[in-house]
């Protein structure tokens, strides 16, 4: 048997739709495989009720598939689904790590990264890379078609998960068809900013570099009281905030002195609105980590 504990991931960023994602130090899945003939999923934690064990609708179930390792998989969700937080990408991270270890597959923590992405498609519907690239590689990620840019980087962030959700689905349907120019040379100016903060760990940077007027904007309209809560965030001193992913996740970025306050403001934030809400103050972290069993 071997546990993998794969980390929440949180994507787009902002300015950077379907490319950039981060690894977060929490929340976390953790994996358990264990061969055998057939594969067979158990899901226990945090909204495991709403999460199928039919490993033709589950993410885990596509990655054991790919990989040809069949196995008795148990999942502990530390990561509610419809978070924006990578719930469902963290699944099939960790089972793409932990099946390639366990059946001595030999593939680069790269080469696992389109494996997971199949897993995703059973969520999402199209197999996109933004989320199981961070919680496989950890850090800071670009994916592109050509492949995946890693950054090592420790930017302190704080991800508020209100009480609601967001189906990946109908965030995906919000989307804009087209974007004036104007539009694309600003987010083009904020990515290229966020990622050169990234490289130098510096928040201020990351922060202006996450503004973003062509997807955010009609994301946020999913999201009740978020305009109060990105207003409460920054005032409170972050230096960017933005939608986690697909939502309703909220994450800001900060310098570490400024996390506490964050925290009690967003969560305030959420609470004028009726809205219960959670904080995780963490900071950009490693990815999966493989833990063999040595009983």
């Amino acid at each position: 048997m071997l546990t993998v504990r794969a980390p929440a991931t949180s994507a787009n960023l902002g300015s950077g739709f379907d490319v950039f994602g981060v690894a977060l130090g929490t929340p976390a899945d953790v994996i358990r495989v264990e061969r055998a003939p057939e594969t067979r999923i158990t899901v226990t934690g945090a909204g495991s009720q709403y999460i199928p064990e039919d490993p033709d609708q589950n993410t885990v179930g596509a990655v054991a598939d790919a990989l040809d390792a069949p196995a008795h998989i148990k999942i502990d969700k530390g990561i509610r689904p419809s978070s924006g937080l990578g719930s469902s990408a963290a699944s099939a991270a960790g089972a793409a790590v932990a099946l390639n270890a366990l059946y001595d597959r030999g593939l680069s923590r790269e080469e696992l990264v389109p494996i997971a992405a199949k897993g995703e498609a059973i969520v999402s519907g199209e197999a996109h890379a933004d989320n199981v690239a961070p919680s496989i590689l950890g850090g800071f990620t670009i994916v592109t078609d050509d492949g995946v840019t890693q950054v090592d980087t420790s930017i302190s962030v704080v991800a508020c998960l209100p009480e609601t959700t967001v189906s990946t689905r109908d965030a995906r349907g919000v989307v804009p068809g087209s974007a004036s120019l104007d539009d694309v040379v600003a987010t083009v100016g904020n990515a290229s900013t966020l990622t050169v903060g990234m490289t130098r760990d510096d928040p201020e940077l990351v922060g202006r570099g996450m503004n973003d007027s062509i997807v955010t904007p009609q994301r946020t309209a999913l999201i009740d009281g978020y305009d109060r809560v990105h207003e409460a965030a920054l005032e409170a001193g972050a230096t960017g905030v933005t939608v986690s992913g697909a939502g309703p996740g909220v994450l800001a970025v900060c310098h570490d002195r400024d996390q506490n306050a964050i925290a009690g403001a967003m969560i305030d934030a959420f609470d004028s609105v009726d809205i219960e809400s959670r904080a995780y103050q963490t900071h950009v972290s490693e990815g999966a980590r493989l833990y063999p069993d040595r009983s």
